[in-house]
């Protein structure tokens, strides 16, 4: 069912914009669903809407959803998308942002494994507007460097806690991608010969902290005995997975299983975090994502305390957040990765 709104937490304005020249799209695409909102050149959000990701019907399906999606959030703000300045989209996955192509995706209509150009395809349906490709968490990260919980700083590590676990940097001011894969915080080892990851290898942290590799190790347990809360919980919110809420309310229940996974997984963020601190001393870290959001703001000092242990420079700790834009900062950091300048 789609959803669409003028109104978000970052900025509330309804109306026509009267300067369409400036105004620019985003497109959050995830596994889940698809978030688009247009902004103005202060990033304020004029209109947003959301619908389901396609689960099957491969790339092309995937485009229409987008195009759509970004028409509704048109739409609410009173515009075409041809009068669109721009269209930024960010996307989980193997991005060439100077072709233009997505590949290795694998929650997405079925996923695909070669480069598929995405924004040349969208770029047709929108007509008028250059599209361009971004990193899903990146794009997510430079919008709290922007506009949220990082805007009083220069350099900022993101690490959004969800499916898995992904990460994103502004070093002096200017999001660092790197070859095209900077800020890969999830697969950095944290244990060596450790457990095994969705991305094939040991140890990394999402292999600890990731949501999916958390509900397979929960899920393992289980089945050997273990006793849980968690399934009996999932199936009371008629979910099919252990989602952010199911944890949260394991967590609430004290259920052994589920507290000794998150303590497991707070552990070895503290590794991985406290050791991109030491390699590139950064003013401040923002927790995001799905189950960052639900849970942060609970064990924001559970993960500082983690970090403590293994920072070099004890006494210069990073500021630590929670991220501020909430489910819209990875469509407002496309829409800023199309084009505005702030």
């Amino acid at each position: 069912m789609a959803e669409a709104s003028a109104k978000n937490g970052h900025g509330r304005r309804n109306g026509t914009p009267t300067d369409k020249a400036r105004i620019w799209g985003g497109i959050d695409l995830g596994g889940t669903k698809i978030e688009a909102v247009v902004v103005d050149a202060r990033g304020e959000v004029l209109g947003r809407a959301r619908h389901p990701t396609p689960a099957k019907g491969g790339p092309g399906e995937v485009v229409k959803e987008l195009y759509g999606t970004l028409g509704e959030a048109a739409q609410v703000a009173g515009v075409e998308p041809a009068k669109l300045a721009g269209v930024g989209v960010g996307a989980a996955g193997a991005v060439d942002a100077n072709s233009g192509t997505l590949a290795h995706t694998s929650n997405v209509a079925g996923g695909w494994d070669a480069p598929y150009p995405l924004a040349s395809d969208l770029g047709d349906l929108v007509g008028g507007s250059k599209v361009v490709l971004g990193n899903d968490v990146q794009v997510a990260v430079t919008a709290e460097y922007k506009l949220g919980a990082g805007r009083n700083y220069r350099s900022v590590l993101g690490v959004w806690w969800g499916t898995g676990v992904g990460g994103g940097l502004v070093l002096n001011g200017v999001p660092w991608r790197g070859q095209g894969s900077a800020g890969e915080i999830g697969h950095m080892v944290v244990k060596p010969d450790g457990a095994r990851c969705g991305c094939g290898r040991r140890g990394c942290l999402e292999a600890y902290a990731g949501r999916a590799c958390m509900e397979r190790k929960a899920r393992s347990a289980a089945k050997k005995g273990e006793k849980t809360l968690l399934f009996d919980i999932m199936r009371d919110k008629k979910r099919t997975r252990l989602s952010s809420s199911v944890w949260a309310k394991a967590l609430k229940e004290k259920d052994p299983l589920a507290t000794w996974l998150i303590e497991r997984a707070i552990r070895m963020m503290g590794v991985a975090i406290a050791s991109v601190i030491n390699l590139l001393d950064v003013e401040a870290v923002v927790i995001g994502g799905g189950l960052g959001a639900r849970l942060a703001p609970t064990y924001l000092g559970a993960i500082e305390d983690a970090m403590h242990p293994h920072l070099f420079m004890t006494e210069r700790k990073p500021a630590m957040h929670v991220a501020e834009l909430g489910d819209l900062s990875g469509a407002i950091g496309a829409a800023l990765l199309a084009g505005p300048r702030m």
